[in-house]
């Protein structure tokens, strides 16, 4: 399994770094996103937070139809900007360490940040 504690502290610092960056550009090229339909993000994130929460202790974060599910969460968030590997390994962490994130999450399922996190990580460094 892809986790990130095999990665060096320094790469995940990058991977912090990119993500903000990446989306400071993106929010100042598009007056705040304001091309992104919210309600429609948050309606198509919901369903793969509900997909996953479903059979979560059953699902494998690096399997076929986790990493399917994966895309699905990636291709969403290429609505706001294209983010690179490391700024999406970075959304992962951001979900992990901000507690409002994290809430959020394990509000579908007590174990879904700490499942995303690999879950991302691998999608991105396979994928991305």
């Amino acid at each position: 399994m892809t986790e990130t504690n095999s990665l060096s502290p320094a790469y995940l610092q990058t991977c912090r770094d990119a993500l903000a960056q990446e989306q400071a550009a993106s929010l100042a090229a598009t007056n705040g996103w304001e091309h992104v339909d919210r309600d429609q993000v948050h309606a198509d994130w919901d369903e793969i937070y509900r997909e996953l929460a479903q059979d979560l202790e059953q699902r494998n974060p690096q399997n076929d139809a986790t990493q399917d599910l994966i895309h699905r969460h990636y291709q969403i968030a290429c609505r706001f900007y294209t983010p690179s590997k490391e700024a999406y390994i970075g959304m992962a962490l951001f979900y992990r360490e901000n507690e409002d994130m994290r809430m959020f999450h394990n509000g579908y399922h007590q174990d879904l940040v700490e499942f995303l996190v690999p879950a991302i990580t691998t999608y991105a460094q396979h994928r991305l």
